[in-house]
């Protein structure tokens, strides 16, 4: 019996894939992640003995080790064909120890995308692994290992128990508090914004020019005495035209995306975490099945900080701009963008595999997420080829009594690259659309009035997800693969809050962070963490030892945990109260939060002699359809989210699905939609209007039908029901109805 090729990756998506372009001369299986690991039980680490790490057997996994020893013995080839990052070469490392491969039997291959074409190329070009980058990814794993196994339990002895810090994870809270101690500091100046509406003739064609400064030089105009005093000298004196510029104003596309800012777009346009991005992204890189394709592997590789594009897909970009939009659409020739310095270069940027497969050519065969994130990476990989698009951009300075006022105006001459995608932006800048009217150099225009607005300036805004990362990449802190999780995991372990898309710390983040900046100052340090990331880079180039690195570090760090262990001897620091706007029902007192088994909540501080507690509400959009009160979203014990009327001892609305923002066009009643993960169709619940949506047509699961007692073998087994929401003041309720009809 001829032996198979046997070609071990790390999920069974992936392997389907890859199987469907070898054919059945390989046997394509997957690992499921890493099989051999450092236990979680203890350091795992020999500090004294070179950290040597002890790897084991994932607890669980035999099953698998098992299943793959049995395929690796039957095969004349392995091929190892995990993911082309540090990560996955380690894993491929570790497969090779755990299965006893030997370097005669054992191949490495990476797919930068999954396609038939790179598929069969690298399996006809294998390599060797790749010790250095393997060593790169140990001195990772074992540096995070020490910072988190050896901190953490001082953590636990001064502070509370559960805590964790991390070389990546403290710094990012770190960067969260230092804007929040911005924003305290932060000293408000009062400031006047001053329009003049202007026109021509007195009557028609009236604009709008807003106070410059005076003369040439732009001022702020700081108190309402200075507004008078201007206003009253304009009134007084002619309005004259010193320049009117007009110019075509290029704008040149954004560069293809590499993780940081796939997962800040994603993030400004679709609302999606960093950790659902990844997620998307994986599935449409391993594969989806495509009518008339099959599976077929959708982008390239999401984790990379690489703006290089290959020629090939530069070829096919140019082809179809042309044949689509047009050949004024196209440059000319290709854009190259320039990869920042530092970065790893390992991969190309984020792409679509083909261009040909459209966004709506395989929206019937995507989730909802899957297609909007496709057709954003397929828009900006377009784009980033296209021509730039042209403004036509008018400015106005209008002088009187020595003040200058000045009125812009921005229009879409070319839309170029504009024609398919658009970046987002945090903040917006003004300009205005309305028309200027074609006004000569010297002529004067006639004061219509004057409008002012008083204004503050603002403090530094917080961190959304999709700003923090900006921050961190900025700062060299972390890599492409440690976004989303760091995030996460400052966010779980509730050293950091979300509120709306804005991240706050907690008073437990500012304490840890606190202790870490006086006894681990290197640990939090920005430019520390930024060249530990240089020199992990430095050890994948070959260009030192991961062993040297590694007691490099641990000397100064292992004198700073002697040092704060003696500061801190005896001493317990206290993390306090987040204390909340709402009083206790009880005693009266000013309710704190508290973290409990299922997250966050509210309790009085009078405990133990009082031990009133309620879930955290948050307001929602809308309007309870029974009683026009505000809706709020509450957690039950259990963990689990529900929605209900603000008076909830007179109205007894409540329900699972989650209120939107928009009205009913016909009734003008809030709409509600589905809970879960992706985009739900908003529906009416008012069964008086034209636009109702009856229950069963709502989406979501859906109980089986039965006949004849049985029932169907082909209707989906629907998930277990989440117990209703219970309310505090009213014990003996019945249990929460369904979303109930006004």
């Amino acid at each position: 019996m001829a032996k198979t090729n046997l070609v071990i990756v790390e999920s069974p998506a992936k392997a389907k894939t890859i199987g469907k372009y070898l054919g059945p001369g390989y046997k394509v299986t997957a690992s499921m992640g890493h099989l051999r690991d450092l236990p979680k039980s203890k350091l795992s680490v020999d500090i004294e003995n070179g950290f040597e790490p002890n790897y084991q057997p994932v607890k669980g996994r035999e099953d698998t080790i098992a299943a793959l020893r049995d395929a690796a013995k039957k095969s004349d080839k392995v091929y190892l064909a995990t993911d082309p990052d540090r990560e996955g070469e380690a894993i491929s490392w570790h497969l090779k120890e755990l299965l006893g491969l030997t370097d005669e039997n054992a191949y490495r291959v990476t797919f930068n995308e999954i396609t038939k074409k790179v598929v069969q190329e690298s399996i006809a070009n294998p390599r060797e692994i790749d010790v250095d980058l393997v060593n790169a990814q140990q001195a990772r794993r074992i540096l995070d290992r020490i910072v988190g196994y050896q901190l953490s339990p001082l953590l636990w002895k001064k502070i509370r128990r559960g805590l964790s810090a991390g070389r990546v994870q403290s710094v990012a809270v770190r960067i969260v508090t230092d804007r929040e101690d911005e924003i305290r500091a932060f000293v408000s100046e009062e400031y006047w914004l001053l329009d003049a509406e202007l026109s021509p003739d007195g009557k028609s064609a009236k604009f709008i020019a807003r106070f410059h400064g005076e003369g040439k030089k732009e001022t702020k105009l700081t108190s309402e005495e200075e507004v008078n005093r201007v206003v009253d000298a304009i009134s007084k004196n002619p309005f004259v035209i010193e320049s009117v510029k007009r110019q075509d104003r290029p704008r040149r596309p954004s560069p293809p995306f590499i993780t940081s800012s796939l997962q800040q777009e994603a993030s400004r346009k679709l609302g999606m975490t960093p950790r659902r991005t990844m997620s998307i992204a994986q599935q449409l890189y391993e594969g989806v099945d495509i009518d008339g394709e099959g599976t077929t592997g959708l982008i390239t590789y999401m984790r990379t900080d690489s703006l290089r594009l290959s020629d090939d897909a530069l070829a096919d970009a140019a082809q179809f701009i042309k044949s689509r939009y047009g050949a004024e659409y196209y440059p000319g020739s290709p854009t190259r963008y320039k990869t920042k310095a530092g970065a790893q270069d390992a991969h190309e940027a984020i792409r679509p595999s083909s261009v040909e497969l459209t966004p709506d050519s395989v929206k019937p065969n995507l989730t909802n997420e899957q297609y909007r994130l496709y057709k954003l990476i397929w828009s900006r990989f377009l784009a980033c080829q296209m021509s730039q698009a042209v403004y036509d951009s008018m400015t106005i300075d209008a002088e009187s009594a020595g003040y200058l006022f000045r009125a812009k105006n921005e229009s879409v001459k070319f839309p170029g690259f504009m024609a398919v995608y658009v970046e987002g932006a945090d903040t917006e800048d003004e300009v205005s659309t309305a028309p200027l009217p074609e006004l000569a150099e010297g002529s004067e225009v006639t004061l219509i009035g004057t409008k002012r607005e008083q204004k503050f300036t603002q403090p530094p805004a917080r961190y959304t997800e999709a700003t923090l990362i900006k921050a961190m990449e900025e700062s060299g802190v972390g890599r492409p693969s440690t976004y989303a999780p760091t995030i996460s995991t400052i966010i779980d372990r509730e050293y950091v809050v979300k509120e709306g898309k804005l991240l706050r710390p907690t008073p437990l983040g500012e304490v840890v962070t606190g202790l870490m900046k006086d006894r681990f100052s290197d640990i939090v340090d920005l430019k520390f963490t930024a060249r530990m990331e240089e020199t992990l880079d430095s050890v994948e180039r070959g260009e030192q030892d991961w062993r040297d690195v590694l007691g490099e570090f641990y000397g100064g760090f292992s004198g700073s945990l002697r040092a704060a262990e003696e500061a801190l001897d005896g001493e317990r620091i206290k993390v306090p109260d987040e204390v909340s706007d709402e009083v206790c029902d009880v005693c009266g007192k000013q309710l704190v939060i508290k973290s409990g088994r299922f997250g966050r909540f509210l309790a009085c501080p009078g405990y133990p002699e009082c031990t009133f507690t309620k879930p955290i509400v948050v307001e929602m959009p809308g309007k309870c359809p029974t009683c026009g009160g505000r809706i709020l979203k509450r957690t039950s014990k259990n963990g689990y989210t529900y929605y209900g009327c603000e008076n909830m001892k007179e109205c007894n609305f409540l329900t699972w699905d989650v209120p939107v923002a928009d009205n009913c066009p016909e009734c003008g009643q809030t709409m509600f939609k589905k809970s879960g993960r992706g985009a739900k169709k908003p529906y009416c619940v008012n069964e008086k209007c034209s636009l109702f949506v009856p229950e069963d047509k709502r989406g979501g699961y859906k109980k089986k039908a039965a006949t004849d007692g049985a029932a169907d073998d082909t209707t989906k087994k629907p998930a277990a029901k989440k117990p209703a929401p219970k309310r505090k003041t009213a014990a003996k309720r019945k249990p929460a109805p369904k979303t109930k009809k006004a």
